[in-house]
Protein backbone atom coordinates (compact mmCIF):
# COMPACT_ATOMS: atom_id res chain seq x y z
CA UNK A 1 0.00 0.00 0.00
CA UNK A 2 1.70 3.36 -1.06
CA UNK A 3 1.54 6.23 1.65
CA UNK A 4 -0.71 8.26 -0.78
CA UNK A 5 -3.95 6.04 0.28
CA UNK A 6 -3.29 5.14 3.91
CA UNK A 7 -6.88 6.82 5.43
CA UNK A 8 -7.14 6.52 9.04
CA UNK A 9 -9.92 7.48 11.68
CA UNK A 10 -10.56 7.66 15.15
CA UNK A 11 -14.94 7.76 15.38
CA UNK A 12 -15.69 8.27 19.07
CA UNK A 13 -19.60 8.63 19.95
CA UNK A 14 -20.23 11.99 22.00
CA UNK A 15 -21.72 9.52 24.99
CA UNK A 16 -19.37 11.09 27.98
CA UNK A 17 -15.68 11.60 27.92
CA UNK A 18 -13.20 10.09 26.35
CA UNK A 19 -11.34 7.47 28.13
CA UNK A 20 -7.81 7.10 28.10
CA UNK A 21 -8.13 3.57 26.12
CA UNK A 22 -9.85 5.74 23.91
CA UNK A 23 -6.93 8.41 23.33
CA UNK A 24 -4.36 5.30 23.07
CA UNK A 25 -6.98 4.48 20.27
CA UNK A 26 -6.61 7.97 18.43
CA UNK A 27 -2.87 7.75 18.84
CA UNK A 28 -2.33 4.89 17.10
CA UNK A 29 -4.35 5.53 14.15
CA UNK A 30 -2.34 8.75 14.61
CA UNK A 31 0.73 7.48 14.57
CA UNK A 32 0.09 4.66 11.67
CA UNK A 33 -1.39 7.28 9.27
CA UNK A 34 2.18 9.43 9.98
CA UNK A 35 4.44 6.43 9.42
CA UNK A 36 3.10 5.67 6.01
CA UNK A 37 2.96 9.55 5.40
CA UNK A 38 -0.97 9.05 5.08
CA UNK A 39 -4.57 10.78 6.73
CA UNK A 40 -5.89 11.09 10.08
CA UNK A 41 -9.42 11.14 10.74
CA UNK A 42 -11.74 12.75 13.49
CA UNK A 43 -15.08 11.57 12.71
CA UNK A 44 -17.95 11.98 15.77
CA UNK A 45 -20.52 8.94 15.61
CA UNK A 46 -23.48 10.52 17.24
CA UNK A 47 -26.55 8.29 15.91
CA UNK A 48 -27.13 6.66 18.58
CA UNK A 49 -29.23 10.32 20.14
CA UNK A 50 -30.27 8.80 22.82
CA UNK A 51 -26.96 8.39 24.55
CA UNK A 52 -25.94 11.72 23.42
CA UNK A 53 -24.07 14.03 26.27
CA UNK A 54 -23.94 17.52 25.48
CA UNK A 55 -20.24 18.90 25.32
CA UNK A 56 -18.58 15.29 24.55
CA UNK A 57 -17.98 16.23 21.31
CA UNK A 58 -15.92 19.41 21.97
CA UNK A 59 -14.58 17.68 25.08
CA UNK A 60 -13.00 14.96 22.28
CA UNK A 61 -11.82 17.83 20.33
CA UNK A 62 -9.82 19.50 23.49
CA UNK A 63 -8.50 16.64 24.69
CA UNK A 64 -6.62 15.59 21.21
CA UNK A 65 -5.63 18.82 21.44
CA UNK A 66 -3.81 19.03 24.57
CA UNK A 67 -2.36 15.56 23.54
CA UNK A 68 -0.97 17.31 20.76
CA UNK A 69 -2.86 14.79 18.55
CA UNK A 70 -3.27 17.04 14.90
CA UNK A 71 -6.63 16.26 12.78
CA UNK A 72 -5.94 16.43 9.32
CA UNK A 73 -9.38 15.87 8.51
CA UNK A 74 -12.91 15.67 10.55
CA UNK A 75 -15.18 18.21 12.46
CA UNK A 76 -13.83 21.47 12.28
CA UNK A 77 -10.65 20.62 10.14
CA UNK A 78 -13.11 19.84 7.61
CA UNK A 79 -11.79 18.36 4.83
CA UNK A 80 -13.48 16.88 0.53
CA UNK A 81 -14.92 13.60 2.32
CA UNK A 82 -17.06 15.36 4.66
CA UNK A 83 -19.35 15.96 6.54
CA UNK A 84 -17.74 14.49 8.97
CA UNK A 85 -20.51 14.18 12.03
CA UNK A 86 -22.84 11.43 11.50
CA UNK A 87 -26.54 12.67 12.05
CA UNK A 88 -25.11 15.29 9.39
CA UNK A 89 -24.57 12.13 6.87
CA UNK A 90 -28.98 11.04 6.66
CA UNK A 91 -29.12 10.82 2.87
CA UNK A 92 -25.81 8.38 2.67
CA UNK A 93 -27.36 5.88 5.28
CA UNK A 94 -30.58 5.82 3.59
CA UNK A 95 -29.09 5.56 -0.28
CA UNK A 96 -26.91 2.79 1.10
CA UNK A 97 -30.30 1.02 2.68
CA UNK A 98 -32.24 1.45 -0.02
CA UNK A 99 -29.56 -0.69 -2.19
CA UNK A 100 -29.47 -3.23 0.54
CA UNK A 101 -32.86 -4.13 0.48
CA UNK A 102 -33.11 -3.70 -3.42
CA UNK A 103 -30.48 -6.46 -3.58
CA UNK A 104 -32.33 -8.51 -1.05
CA UNK A 105 -29.53 -8.21 2.11
CA UNK A 106 -31.68 -6.38 4.14
CA UNK A 107 -35.47 -6.29 5.17
CA UNK A 108 -38.08 -4.54 7.40
CA UNK A 109 -38.89 -5.94 10.54
CA UNK A 110 -42.17 -4.86 12.21
CA UNK A 111 -42.25 -6.76 15.78
CA UNK A 112 -42.63 -4.96 18.53
CA UNK A 113 -40.75 -4.97 21.40
CA UNK A 114 -43.22 -7.02 23.67
CA UNK A 115 -43.55 -9.59 20.85
CA UNK A 116 -39.19 -10.17 20.53
CA UNK A 117 -39.55 -10.04 24.51
CA UNK A 118 -42.19 -13.07 23.92
CA UNK A 119 -39.96 -14.72 21.87
CA UNK A 120 -36.97 -14.63 24.03
CA UNK A 121 -39.09 -16.19 26.86
CA UNK A 122 -40.40 -18.75 25.26
CA UNK A 123 -36.88 -19.37 23.78
CA UNK A 124 -35.60 -20.13 27.47
CA UNK A 125 -38.09 -22.02 28.32
CA UNK A 126 -36.91 -24.62 25.85
CA UNK A 127 -33.51 -23.78 27.36
CA UNK A 128 -32.39 -22.05 23.90
CA UNK A 129 -31.05 -19.02 23.07
CA UNK A 130 -33.16 -16.52 21.04
CA UNK A 131 -31.61 -15.48 17.95
CA UNK A 132 -33.50 -13.37 14.84
CA UNK A 133 -32.01 -15.21 12.11
CA UNK A 134 -32.65 -17.83 9.00
CA UNK A 135 -34.01 -19.97 11.28
CA UNK A 136 -36.60 -17.37 12.65
CA UNK A 137 -36.77 -14.93 10.94
CA UNK A 138 -39.80 -16.71 8.61
CA UNK A 139 -41.94 -17.12 11.97
CA UNK A 140 -41.14 -12.89 12.73
CA UNK A 141 -43.52 -9.73 12.10
CA UNK A 142 -41.26 -8.52 8.80
CA UNK A 143 -41.13 -8.04 5.00
CA UNK A 144 -39.63 -11.32 4.14
CA UNK A 145 -42.39 -13.43 6.07
CA UNK A 146 -45.53 -11.54 5.40
CA UNK A 147 -47.10 -10.26 1.65
CA UNK A 148 -46.48 -7.65 -0.02
CA UNK A 149 -50.39 -6.40 0.85
CA UNK A 150 -48.67 -6.89 4.41
CA UNK A 151 -46.30 -4.97 4.59
CA UNK A 152 -47.68 -2.07 2.58
CA UNK A 153 -50.97 -2.00 5.07
CA UNK A 154 -48.21 -1.91 7.49
CA UNK A 155 -45.94 1.17 6.38
CA UNK A 156 -49.36 2.92 5.35
CA UNK A 157 -50.82 2.77 8.90
CA UNK A 158 -47.47 4.43 9.96
CA UNK A 159 -46.07 1.20 12.18
CA UNK A 160 -42.77 1.70 13.47
CA UNK A 161 -40.57 -0.87 11.96
CA UNK A 162 -36.61 -1.43 11.74
CA UNK A 163 -34.31 -2.87 8.74
CA UNK A 164 -32.12 -5.51 9.64
CA UNK A 165 -29.16 -7.62 7.59
CA UNK A 166 -30.44 -10.57 6.65
CA UNK A 167 -27.60 -12.99 6.83
CA UNK A 168 -26.85 -15.44 4.65
CA UNK A 169 -29.25 -18.78 5.05
CA UNK A 170 -26.52 -21.54 5.21
CA UNK A 171 -24.05 -20.91 7.90
CA UNK A 172 -20.74 -20.30 5.99
CA UNK A 173 -17.20 -19.14 7.47
CA UNK A 174 -16.11 -15.62 7.41
CA UNK A 175 -12.37 -15.11 7.09
CA UNK A 176 -10.66 -12.09 7.28
CA UNK A 177 -6.99 -11.12 8.10
CA UNK A 178 -6.44 -9.07 11.18
CA UNK A 179 -3.47 -7.03 11.33
CA UNK A 180 -2.82 -7.68 14.57
CA UNK A 181 -4.07 -11.10 15.25
CA UNK A 182 -3.80 -12.82 11.85
CA UNK A 183 -6.48 -14.94 10.20
CA UNK A 184 -9.79 -14.71 11.98
CA UNK A 185 -12.65 -17.07 11.10
CA UNK A 186 -15.96 -17.05 12.68
CA UNK A 187 -18.97 -18.61 11.30
CA UNK A 188 -21.83 -16.60 10.19
CA UNK A 189 -24.25 -18.88 11.91
CA UNK A 190 -22.95 -17.27 15.24
CA UNK A 191 -24.32 -14.08 13.51
CA UNK A 192 -27.83 -12.30 14.35
CA UNK A 193 -29.65 -10.12 11.73
CA UNK A 194 -28.29 -7.31 13.41
CA UNK A 195 -30.66 -3.95 13.08
CA UNK A 196 -29.07 -1.38 10.60
CA UNK A 197 -31.74 1.45 11.24
CA UNK A 198 -33.70 1.90 13.73
CA UNK A 199 -37.02 2.84 14.40
CA UNK A 200 -36.06 6.80 14.63
CA UNK A 201 -34.66 6.35 10.91
CA UNK A 202 -31.13 6.55 12.40
CA UNK A 203 -28.71 4.39 11.72
CA UNK A 204 -27.03 1.94 14.08
CA UNK A 205 -23.39 2.16 14.29
CA UNK A 206 -22.78 -1.38 11.85
CA UNK A 207 -24.34 0.99 8.76
CA UNK A 208 -23.29 3.70 9.39
CA UNK A 209 -19.44 3.09 10.25
CA UNK A 210 -19.19 0.46 6.86
CA UNK A 211 -20.69 3.34 4.69
CA UNK A 212 -18.54 6.13 6.05
CA UNK A 213 -15.41 4.18 5.99
CA UNK A 214 -16.06 2.94 2.70
CA UNK A 215 -17.22 6.70 1.28
CA UNK A 216 -13.88 8.37 3.28
CA UNK A 217 -11.78 5.85 1.97
CA UNK A 218 -10.31 4.86 5.22
CA UNK A 219 -7.92 2.09 4.11
CA UNK A 220 -7.22 0.68 7.63
CA UNK A 221 -9.64 0.28 10.48
CA UNK A 222 -7.96 0.39 14.01
CA UNK A 223 -9.93 0.00 16.97
CA UNK A 224 -10.52 -1.46 20.33
CA UNK A 225 -11.01 -5.25 20.78
CA UNK A 226 -14.73 -4.87 21.89
CA UNK A 227 -15.16 -4.74 18.23
CA UNK A 228 -13.58 -7.85 17.07
CA UNK A 229 -17.08 -9.47 17.64
CA UNK A 230 -18.25 -7.17 15.05
CA UNK A 231 -15.79 -7.33 12.25
CA UNK A 232 -17.54 -10.50 10.44
CA UNK A 233 -20.90 -8.73 10.24
CA UNK A 234 -18.83 -5.57 8.14
CA UNK A 235 -16.98 -8.22 6.04
CA UNK A 236 -20.07 -9.22 5.34
CA UNK A 237 -21.97 -5.74 4.58
CA UNK A 238 -18.90 -4.90 2.63
CA UNK A 239 -19.48 -7.55 0.23
CA UNK A 240 -23.14 -7.14 0.03
CA UNK A 241 -22.32 -3.42 -0.98
CA UNK A 242 -20.13 -4.72 -3.75
CA UNK A 243 -17.05 -2.50 -1.90
CA UNK A 244 -14.09 -3.82 -0.99
CA UNK A 245 -13.28 -3.55 2.91
CA UNK A 246 -9.94 -1.80 4.62
CA UNK A 247 -7.84 -3.82 6.44
CA UNK A 248 -8.95 -4.10 9.95
CA UNK A 249 -6.39 -4.10 13.33
CA UNK A 250 -8.01 -4.97 16.61
CA UNK A 251 -6.21 -3.26 19.80
CA UNK A 252 -6.03 -4.99 22.68
CA UNK A 253 -7.85 -3.55 26.49
CA UNK A 254 -6.08 -1.95 28.64
CA UNK A 255 -6.53 -3.88 31.98
CA UNK A 256 -7.13 -2.65 35.41
CA UNK A 257 -3.87 -2.42 37.95
CA UNK A 258 -4.89 -5.59 39.77
CA UNK A 259 -7.61 -8.43 38.90
CA UNK A 260 -9.30 -9.05 35.81
CA UNK A 261 -10.82 -7.12 33.79
CA UNK A 262 -10.88 -3.97 31.64
CA UNK A 263 -9.79 -0.38 32.62
CA UNK A 264 -12.54 1.57 34.61
CA UNK A 265 -13.48 4.75 35.90
CA UNK A 266 -14.12 3.08 39.21
CA UNK A 267 -10.74 1.77 39.42
CA UNK A 268 -9.36 5.79 38.76
CA UNK A 269 -11.82 6.65 41.97
CA UNK A 270 -10.85 4.07 43.95
CA UNK A 271 -7.05 3.81 43.03
CA UNK A 272 -6.67 7.78 43.25
CA UNK A 273 -5.15 7.60 39.83
CA UNK A 274 -7.14 10.01 36.36
CA UNK A 275 -8.22 7.54 33.55
CA UNK A 276 -9.48 10.35 31.64
CA UNK A 277 -7.04 12.54 29.76
CA UNK A 278 -8.37 16.51 30.73
CA UNK A 279 -11.02 17.39 33.19
CA UNK A 280 -14.59 16.61 32.74
CA UNK A 281 -17.53 17.56 34.74
CA UNK A 282 -20.97 15.71 34.10
CA UNK A 283 -23.69 17.76 32.80
CA UNK A 284 -26.42 16.31 34.28
CA UNK A 285 -24.56 15.95 37.97
CA UNK A 286 -22.15 18.20 38.11
CA UNK A 287 -19.56 16.06 38.90
CA UNK A 288 -16.38 16.41 38.16
CA UNK A 289 -13.54 14.16 36.98
CA UNK A 290 -9.65 15.34 36.74
CA UNK A 291 -7.94 14.52 34.30
CA UNK A 292 -4.12 13.98 33.38
CA UNK A 293 -3.67 17.10 32.65
CA UNK A 294 -4.94 18.12 36.08
CA UNK A 295 -3.14 15.24 37.83
CA UNK A 296 0.51 17.73 36.63
CA UNK A 297 1.25 15.25 33.68
CA UNK A 298 2.67 16.70 30.62
CA UNK A 299 1.13 15.59 27.53
CA UNK A 300 3.82 13.59 26.07
CA UNK A 301 4.40 11.96 29.39
CA UNK A 302 1.23 10.62 29.28
CA UNK A 303 1.16 10.10 25.12
CA UNK A 304 4.42 7.82 26.04
CA UNK A 305 2.72 6.15 28.49
CA UNK A 306 -0.13 5.04 26.36
CA UNK A 307 2.09 4.02 23.65
CA UNK A 308 3.91 1.74 25.81
CA UNK A 309 0.64 0.15 27.02
CA UNK A 310 0.20 -2.49 24.33
CA UNK A 311 3.02 -1.64 21.84
CA UNK A 312 6.51 -2.68 21.96
CA UNK A 313 9.43 -1.31 20.03
CA UNK A 314 11.33 -4.46 19.66
CA UNK A 315 14.50 -3.18 21.91
CA UNK A 316 14.58 -1.80 25.17
CA UNK A 317 13.50 1.39 24.42
CA UNK A 318 10.82 3.37 26.85
CA UNK A 319 11.29 6.96 25.86
CA UNK A 320 10.16 8.21 22.93
CA UNK A 321 9.06 11.86 21.23
CA UNK A 322 5.73 12.03 19.28
CA UNK A 323 7.92 11.95 16.47
CA UNK A 324 10.10 9.02 17.15
CA UNK A 325 7.39 6.84 17.62
CA UNK A 326 5.84 7.57 14.66
CA UNK A 327 8.90 6.92 13.12
CA UNK A 328 8.58 4.00 15.11
CA UNK A 329 5.61 2.85 15.04
CA UNK A 330 4.15 -0.28 12.90
CA UNK A 331 1.18 -2.60 13.50
CA UNK A 332 2.92 -5.91 13.97
CA UNK A 333 4.42 -4.50 16.90
CA UNK A 334 1.19 -4.00 18.66
CA UNK A 335 0.81 -6.82 21.26
CA UNK A 336 -2.37 -9.45 21.20
CA UNK A 337 -3.21 -9.76 24.77
CA UNK A 338 -4.36 -7.24 27.18
CA UNK A 339 -2.06 -4.00 28.41
CA UNK A 340 -1.93 -4.42 32.38
CA UNK A 341 -2.25 -0.60 33.54
CA UNK A 342 -0.02 0.38 36.15
CA UNK A 343 -0.11 3.86 38.09
CA UNK A 344 3.39 3.86 39.80
CA UNK A 345 4.85 3.48 35.77
CA UNK A 346 2.87 6.19 34.74
CA UNK A 347 4.42 8.56 37.19
CA UNK A 348 7.49 6.98 36.15
CA UNK A 349 6.37 8.10 32.72
CA UNK A 350 6.42 12.17 34.24
CA UNK A 351 9.23 11.41 36.09
CA UNK A 352 11.45 11.02 33.10
CA UNK A 353 10.15 13.57 30.80
CA UNK A 354 10.73 16.31 33.82
CA UNK A 355 14.05 14.63 33.93
CA UNK A 356 15.01 15.11 29.75
CA UNK A 357 14.47 18.88 30.83
CA UNK A 358 16.77 21.82 31.94
CA UNK A 359 15.56 24.27 35.08
CA UNK A 360 15.71 27.07 32.33
CA UNK A 361 13.33 25.50 29.85
CA UNK A 362 10.49 24.49 32.56
CA UNK A 363 10.96 27.34 34.85
CA UNK A 364 8.39 29.41 33.34
CA UNK A 365 5.82 26.81 33.89
CA UNK A 366 6.68 26.70 37.26
CA UNK A 367 6.43 30.51 37.54
CA UNK A 368 2.95 29.94 35.60
CA UNK A 369 2.15 27.31 38.82
CA UNK A 370 3.40 29.82 41.08
CA UNK A 371 0.94 32.60 40.05
CA UNK A 372 -2.26 30.11 40.54
CA UNK A 373 -1.42 29.72 44.20
CA UNK A 374 -0.93 33.56 44.92
CA UNK A 375 3.06 33.28 44.29
CA UNK A 376 5.28 35.48 42.95
CA UNK A 377 8.73 35.05 41.67
CA UNK A 378 10.99 35.93 38.78
CA UNK A 379 12.15 33.21 36.30
CA UNK A 380 15.59 33.15 38.19
CA UNK A 381 14.08 32.19 41.14
CA UNK A 382 12.06 29.20 39.37
CA UNK A 383 15.53 27.87 37.53
CA UNK A 384 16.94 27.79 41.32
CA UNK A 385 14.52 26.04 42.43
CA UNK A 386 14.09 23.62 39.70
CA UNK A 387 17.96 23.35 39.83
CA UNK A 388 17.73 21.58 43.33
CA UNK A 389 14.34 20.34 43.27
CA UNK A 390 13.76 18.48 39.39
CA UNK A 391 15.46 15.09 40.51
CA UNK A 392 12.98 15.04 43.66
CA UNK A 393 9.37 15.18 42.46
CA UNK A 394 7.17 13.52 39.82
CA UNK A 395 5.32 16.31 38.66
CA UNK A 396 6.24 20.12 39.26
CA UNK A 397 3.34 21.02 41.39
CA UNK A 398 5.05 18.94 44.06
CA UNK A 399 7.76 21.33 44.38
CA UNK A 400 5.00 23.12 46.10
CA UNK A 401 4.73 20.76 48.63
CA UNK A 402 7.76 21.60 50.06
CA UNK A 403 6.22 24.56 51.88
CA UNK A 404 10.35 25.01 53.60
CA UNK A 405 11.12 26.20 49.55
CA UNK A 406 9.23 30.05 50.17
CA UNK A 407 9.03 30.44 54.20
CA UNK A 408 10.45 29.63 57.29
CA UNK A 409 8.88 26.20 58.59
CA UNK A 410 7.08 27.35 61.67
CA UNK A 411 6.64 24.91 65.32
CA UNK A 412 4.05 22.63 63.80
CA UNK A 413 6.21 22.01 60.89
CA UNK A 414 9.35 20.40 62.76
CA UNK A 415 9.26 16.57 62.23
CA UNK A 416 9.33 15.85 66.16
CA UNK A 417 10.22 12.22 65.64
CA UNK A 418 13.51 13.37 63.56
CA UNK A 419 14.12 16.23 66.50
CA UNK A 420 13.91 13.52 69.16
CA UNK A 421 16.38 11.10 67.49
CA UNK A 422 18.88 13.38 66.12
CA UNK A 423 18.82 16.58 68.25
CA UNK A 424 21.22 16.03 70.69
CA UNK A 425 22.09 18.48 74.09
CA UNK A 426 25.02 19.79 72.55
CA UNK A 427 23.69 20.56 68.95
CA UNK A 428 22.59 23.99 69.74
CA UNK A 429 26.09 25.02 70.21
CA UNK A 430 27.38 23.31 67.01
CA UNK A 431 24.69 25.45 65.30
CA UNK A 432 25.98 28.72 66.90
CA UNK A 433 29.62 28.25 66.10
CA UNK A 434 28.43 27.23 62.07
CA UNK A 435 26.36 30.66 62.44
CA UNK A 436 29.12 32.45 62.96
CA UNK A 437 31.50 30.59 60.32
CA UNK A 438 28.40 31.18 57.70
CA UNK A 439 28.38 35.11 58.25
CA UNK A 440 32.50 35.11 57.10
CA UNK A 441 31.55 32.87 53.74
CA UNK A 442 32.07 35.18 50.48
CA UNK A 443 30.89 34.68 47.78
CA UNK A 444 28.03 33.53 49.49
CA UNK A 445 27.25 30.54 46.84
CA UNK A 446 26.94 26.67 47.03
CA UNK A 447 30.48 25.69 46.07
CA UNK A 448 32.02 27.95 48.38
CA UNK A 449 29.35 26.99 51.28
CA UNK A 450 29.92 23.60 50.84
CA UNK A 451 34.26 23.96 51.28
CA UNK A 452 34.18 25.92 54.17
CA UNK A 453 31.49 23.40 55.52
CA UNK A 454 34.08 20.84 55.16
CA UNK A 455 36.93 23.00 56.52
CA UNK A 456 34.68 23.55 59.86
CA UNK A 457 33.67 20.32 60.34
CA UNK A 458 37.40 19.40 60.13
CA UNK A 459 38.69 22.24 62.43
CA UNK A 460 36.14 21.21 64.84
CA UNK A 461 36.75 17.09 64.57
CA UNK A 462 33.07 17.00 63.98
CA UNK A 463 31.02 14.08 61.69
CA UNK A 464 28.51 15.58 58.81
CA UNK A 465 25.53 13.69 60.72
CA UNK A 466 26.28 15.38 63.75
CA UNK A 467 25.82 18.87 61.94
CA UNK A 468 24.35 18.75 58.58
CA UNK A 469 21.12 17.29 59.35
CA UNK A 470 20.25 19.65 62.55
CA UNK A 471 21.21 22.35 60.04
CA UNK A 472 18.22 21.00 57.73
CA UNK A 473 16.06 20.32 60.20
CA UNK A 474 16.49 23.76 61.34
CA UNK A 475 16.42 25.15 57.81
CA UNK A 476 13.27 23.15 56.51
CA UNK A 477 12.58 21.55 59.17
CA UNK A 478 12.66 17.73 57.52
CA UNK A 479 14.95 15.18 57.24
CA UNK A 480 15.35 14.69 53.48
CA UNK A 481 15.90 17.10 50.92
CA UNK A 482 18.00 18.81 47.91
CA UNK A 483 21.62 19.91 48.93
CA UNK A 484 21.74 22.34 51.75
CA UNK A 485 24.47 24.21 50.27
CA UNK A 486 22.56 24.81 47.14
CA UNK A 487 19.58 25.71 49.46
CA UNK A 488 21.80 27.95 51.29
CA UNK A 489 22.30 29.84 48.50
CA UNK A 490 18.97 30.14 47.20
CA UNK A 491 18.00 31.60 50.66
CA UNK A 492 20.80 33.67 50.65
CA UNK A 493 23.16 35.27 53.75
CA UNK A 494 20.48 36.84 55.38
CA UNK A 495 17.54 34.53 55.65
CA UNK A 496 19.86 31.40 56.31
CA UNK A 497 20.93 32.94 59.29
CA UNK A 498 17.52 34.10 60.10
CA UNK A 499 15.96 30.51 59.49
CA UNK A 500 18.91 28.69 61.30
CA UNK A 501 18.18 31.06 64.37
CA UNK A 502 14.99 30.55 64.86
CA UNK A 503 14.54 27.13 63.68
CA UNK A 504 16.81 25.95 66.67
CA UNK A 505 14.33 28.01 69.02
CA UNK A 506 11.57 26.07 67.33
CA UNK A 507 13.13 23.45 68.12
CA UNK A 508 14.40 23.45 71.44
CA UNK A 509 11.21 24.40 72.93
CA UNK A 510 10.03 21.39 71.04
CA UNK A 511 12.39 18.93 72.71
CA UNK A 512 11.38 20.86 75.84
CA UNK A 513 7.92 19.37 75.89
Amino acid sequence: MTSENVRVRFAPSPTGPLHMGGVRTALYNYLFARSKGGKFLLRIEDTDQTRYVEGAEEYVREALEWCGIEIDEGVVAGGEFGPYRQSERNSFYREAVEKLIETGHAYMAFDTPEELDAMRKEAEGRKEVFQYDSKTRGGCRNSLALSVEEVEGLIEAETPYIIRFMTPDEAEDIVFTDEIRGEVCISSGVIDDKVLVKADGLPTYHLANVVDDHAMEISHVIRGEEWLPSAPLHVMLYRAFGWDSPKFAHLPLILKPTGNGKLSKRDGDAGGFPVFPIEWEDPDSGKVSKGYLEAGYNPQAFLNMLLMLGWNPGDEREIFSLEEAANAFSLDRVVKSGARFSPDKAKWFNEQYLRSKTPASLSSELVNLASERGMNFDSGEAEAILTMMLERVSFLHEIFDAKWLFNAPKSDDFNAKLVRKKWKAETPLYMADLKEMLKSITPFIAEEIESQFKAHLEEKELGFGQVLLPLRLALTGEGGGPSMFEFAEFLGLEKTISRLESGVLEIEKLKAE
